[in-house]
């Protein structure tokens, strides 16, 4: 018996731990009610071919699923939803108009919180987020709501002493720094229609010290470089011609052989995240040669086209050909977490970026059952 006992025991537990492992892998990425979204995994197979109508699935239900169960604005899922789907016309409107709704609500619980709990954390950077979301609807409306008004006189409240919007250190890119923070509240500030005609001397004041620490502020990686970047899109002034020409060409350097481009190289393991990432990164087998990825693809393209570079241009159109021929079956494009391989919700921009980008290389039909051109 004991002979017999034994292997079946380990047997059993074998079966147990694989059982434990994949029920933990199939952990949905976003869930909410009737919504459950597949997680997000690396070997997720590849579409024979480029579907908006999943790429709007896989965006409109798991941001409202990040609203819904999370019941907060992140900067990596709704808040990126709100900061670019005004932008792309009639596909997302009725999402676009609930989503202003919420944030709605999360401004309104920003103005009932003391100021000291605001400015504390990443709360500065969320509402910079707020702001930002609220701002790019009424940039697609064409006049200045009171609501963001409101969040905008608000956020320049909470801004720290250097100019900076307070930000954490934990979770990179979004997540992982004050100076990231700051070029979110930049491009807010920037987009609202007539905000920045009609502030008080004392707004003024924090503005002006807003772009004195963008202007003055080495960015912290060569990801920051483009942060302010897209910042300077949006803030006329806020960065020279030449300095604009300078990070068109390290985009360009960046770009992989495959035609993508890689988060992972715009950034030492040391500098990510202030560094709280460095051992994990240092140890990962992809350190040295990371493929490229959804999320920089994409925003490496949307900053190339705001910037007036051509559709046409050849990096440009090898970064659209990676990015049609490297969509997954979900509808999203994969980008692999920098913090831990669980929900990998870095996805959710590596996949509205590349959405822009197409977009932007007027490769989009706006009609979500079509394929691109």
């Amino acid at each position: 018996m004991k002979h017999v006992f034994f292997p079946i025991l380990t047997m059993v537990a074998i079966s147990l731990v694989s059982l434990s492992s994949h029920v933990h892998a199939e952990t949905p990425q976003y869930k909410s009610g009737n919504i459950e979204v597949v997680a997000a995994k690396a070997d997720e197979p590849v579409r024979s071919s480029f579907s908006l109508a999943a790429a709007k699935d896989y965006l409109t239900q798991s941001s409202q699923a990040w609203s819904e169960n999370r019941k907060c604005v992140s900067c990596h899922t709704n808040g990126t939803f709100m900061q670019l789907a005004p932008g792309l016309g009639p596909l997302f409107n009725t999402q676009v108009e609930d989503h202003r709704q919420f944030f709605l609500l999360e401004l309104a619980k920003f103005k009932r919180a003391p100021l000291t709990a605001i400015k504390s954390g990443l709360k500065p950077t969320a509402l910079a987020y707020v702001a930002n979301g609220l701002a790019a609807y009424d940039q697609s409306k064409g006049n200045l709501s009171a609501e963001t008004k409101e969040s905008l006189d608000l956020l320049l409240t909470v801004q720290s002493e250097d100019g900076s919007f307070n930000n954490i250190t934990c979770w990179p890119p979004f997540e992982s720094s004050s100076y990231h923070g700051a070029t979110v509240a930049a491009m807010a500030l920037a987009i609202a229609p007539g905000y920045l005609q009609q502030v008080t001397e004392e707004q003024q004041k924090s503005i002006d010290t807003l772009k004195s620490y963008l202007q003055n502020t080495k960015p912290p990686h060569d990801y920051g470089k483009l942060l302010l970047f897209w910042a300077s899109l949006k803030w006329d002034g806020l960065q020279t011609k030449e300095q604009q020409s300078a990070t068109i060409e390290l985009i360009l350097k960046h770009q992989q052989d495959d035609g993508g481009w890689a988060m992972r190289t715009f950034a030492t393991p040391e500098t990510w995240g202030g560094g709280s990432r460095k051992d994990k990164l240092n140890a990962e087998p992809e350190k040295d040669a990371p493929p490229s990825d959804g999320h920089q693809t994409g925003l490496a393209i949307m900053l190339l086209r705001e910037a007036g570079i051509p559709a046409d241009h050849n990096a440009i159109q090898s970064g659209i050909q990676w990015i049609k021929t490297n969509q997954r079956e979900s509808g999203r494009w994969w980008t692999r977490s920098l913090n831990t391989d669980g929900p990998h919700f870095i996805t959710y921009s590596g996949s509205f970026y590349p959405l822009r980008a197409l977009q932007l290389c007027g490769e989009l039909d706006q009609k979500p059952d079509t394929a691109a051109k």
